[in-house]
């Protein structure tokens, strides 16, 4: 369990090409999943109410979860973790995700932790 916070909830270490581009799609069918059974709940009913709810919490901490993985997906780049706010750009954030999925990281230890797929 704490492999699984530390994936999605902590800005420490690196993530390899797979772990960011897997957990990134965990990530959006967590987020998905609320959001679809919302459109298939009656309009102001009690079940689309808890629907919306779930999904503003899934959204929020999806939200700060493809924070932490692009972070630690640019760790393992060897840049600084700053870059990730490029995310919020919205025709820029699907380019930089290919990006972050595509190149490969530093070979060996760099700054930001010995390995990929582990906390520094």
């Amino acid at each position: 369990m704490s492999k699984f916070v530390w994936l999605f909830f902590s800005v420490s270490g690196r993530v390899s090409r797979a772990a960011y581009f897997l957990g990134g799609m965990l990530v959006a069918v967590v987020q998905a999943f609320p959001l679809y059974r919302f459109t298939l709940a009656p309009e102001g009913s009690p079940e689309s109410m808890m629907w919306s709810t779930l999904f503003m919490v899934a959204f929020l901490a999806s939200l700060w979860s493809n924070v932490a993985l692009a972070v630690k997906r640019l760790h393992d780049l060897d840049k600084t973790g700053l870059i990730a706010v490029i995310l919020f750009v919205p025709v820029v954030s699907i380019v930089a995700f290919l990006v972050l999925c595509l190149f490969p990281g530093q070979p060996g230890p760099n700054r930001y932790g010995k390995q990929p797929n582990a906390p520094a």
